[in-house]
């Protein structure tokens, strides 16, 4: 029979002193977990809530027990390189000075990314008296540099001539930590908004002035906490926090973030290598996506895995298993929960990779 998974929250103190949130479930169905096999993965924490979701999944189909700690994009990777994890969680790809270490620890193999989950980045305020705000990549790119600094900015009249916005001051907040978020979006503000934004993407921020906060659910608490605030977050935790969120000008006029704007987009997005099996997103073409009714600004969180040599051959067998069922019957559920359900495009290209494992 299937028994409910039991969730444990460990709290691991980070460096900028949030718990890190540690997910273990263990499933049954006809044995136990040891027969069923397990699997863990650490990382990014903007898809906690799809990997609580998938593990349920799992239980409820009989299969592996899941164990995945929401520490950041960037622990999770240095957690997969180590050998101290069987996956890692990023919403980023491998930086190139990464993908030797991680094929090393693959024992000479590829790693290959699994663009797995797809969440759109929200860009979320706490404006009293403010409902509904219009941003485009220019305007989003002078408030988080710390350009423009007060709410009735003349540049944010002009795409809210309606509203009635305040004199008071912007506190734009960011992650503090290592995030594959922060590196979606600034590798967005980059790209439509070059001038406004000359620095390169990173994983750490790089932004002037603002308020840091560790984790999604940092973030997301601070702004709500915090009136005349600014974040970019993901959808789940924006609604989550009941914050209010932008509609974004891509080019082609203001656009609410809703489950099908994000999925027009994503169903337009292509692979950095089309005929690979290490499905990296071509985030450039993404975010420069100009199309009436689509929000492009949408990142995809990737579970990096080796292609083959992991040390146990018991870890290749329960992983690929796992994926399988995830992508067969884990996508179902995921837009309540601030997610985008993949498209059949990527759902067609991730089996050929998971089979291939």
């Amino acid at each position: 029979m299937s028994v409910s998974p039991k969730f444990v929250r460990t709290a691991g103190v980070a460096a900028a002193g949030v718990a890190a949130a540690s997910l273990v479930l263990t499933a049954c169905g006809g044995g136990n977990s040891s027969s069923a096999g397990s699997i863990t993965g650490e990382g990014s924490t903007a898809q906690q809530k799809a990997m609580e979701h998938f593990a349920q999944v799992l239980t409820d189909n009989g299969g592996v027990s899941l164990d995945y700690t929401g520490s950041g994009s960037g622990d999770g990777v240095k957690k997969f390189i180590a050998g101290d994890a069987d996956f890692a969680g990023s919403d980023s790809p491998l930086k190139d000075a990464e993908v030797a270490s991680a094929n090393a620890r693959c024992g000479g193999n590829e790693a290959w990314h699994l663009p797995l989950v797809a969440g759109p980045v929200a860009v979320a305020f706490n404006v009293p008296g403010v409902e509904k705000l219009n941003l485009n990549a220019s305007v989003m790119a002078k408030i988080f540099d710390s350009k423009i600094t007060k709410w009735d900015d003349a540049a944010i009249k002009a795409l809210n001539p309606a509203a009635k916005l305040p004199s008071t001051a912007i506190v734009p907040v960011h992650r503090s930590d290592s995030s594959g978020t922060t590196d979606n979006f600034t590798r967005y503000l980059n790209t439509a908004a070059p001038a406004e934004w000359p620095y390169a993407h990173s994983k750490e921020w790089t932004g002037h002035g603002g308020s840091g906060a560790a984790k999604s659910t940092g973030v997301g608490d601070t702004v709500k906490k915090t009136p005349g605030s600014i974040t970019y977050v993901e959808w789940g935790f924006a609604t989550e926090n009941g914050l209010s969120v932008a509609a974004i000008d891509f080019g082609a006029g203001a656009t609410e973030l809703t489950k099908e704007s994000a999925g027009k987009a994503l169903d337009a997005a292509k692979f950095v290598k089309p005929e690979s099996k290490d499905l990296v997103v071509d985030t450039k073409a993404l975010y420069g996506l100009k199309e009436a009714g689509a929000y492009p600004l949408v990142l995809t969180t990737y579970e990096i895995v080796c292609s083959t040599g992991y040390s146990d051959s018991a870890v290749s067998k329960n992983l690929k298993s796992a994926l399988r069922t995830i992508l067969d019957k884990g996508q179902d559920g995921l837009d309540k929960l601030g997610y985008v359900p993949l498209p059949e495009t990527f759902k067609t290209k991730l089996r050929g990779t998971i089979d291939a494992l």
